[in-house]
């Protein structure tokens, strides 16, 4: 009977560990750290400062339903340096990725730090941050929208504001 009890807390305390686990231990999970954060209040006063080339790293369809206003869509799978390079080709512009948390992003940024960009900032949270903080989201028509993309429905439980569509 000890035995069970033990058995049965032991699987209580793994289910709720895992369950609690936080935004950062996520990114910490399935990034290298290897790419500065920016959080999303850091990037809206950049916007209000000065000229940032926002990127999102989503593919198309997820930029199409939701994307932070004046993003320039990249995409992840088919995401070429070269071409990047070619259309920006200021190694010193402020570039901030983002995606739905700051995971695939991440990719991205540092492929843009290996090519020799220098301001490169990957957003903490991506667009489900974004839009907790009340930050404005658009849609393909650049309307203001709460559906928010959020990649699955296992990353919509980022999202507290909004509608997470996957």
């Amino acid at each position: 009977m000890k035995n069970k009890f033990l058995y049965l807390f032991i699987i209580l305390i793994g289910t709720t560990s895992n369950a609690q686990k936080t935004l950062d231990a996520t990114l910490k999970k399935y990034n290298k750290n290897n790419v500065s954060y920016i959080s999303v209040t850091e990037l809206r006063m950049l916007q209000a400062q000065e000229n940032v080339l926002i990127l999102d790293s989503r593919e198309l369809k997820e930029f199409q339903v939701s994307h932070i206003e004046n993003a320039t869509n990249v995409g992840f799978d088919f995401f070429s340096i070269e071409e990047f390079s070619e259309k920006y080709p200021n190694k010193n512009e402020v570039i901030v990725v983002y995606c739905t948390l700051g995971i695939r992003s991440e990719t991205i940024s540092d492929q843009l730090i290996k090519a020799g960009y220098i301001n490169v900032k990957n957003l903490y949270g991506g667009i489900c941050e974004w839009k907790n903080k009340d930050f404005k989201v658009l849609d393909s028509t650049q309307t203001e929208t709460e559906n928010i993309h959020t990649f699955n429905k296992e990353w919509s439980k980022w999202l507290h504001k909004g509608k997470p569509v996957y």
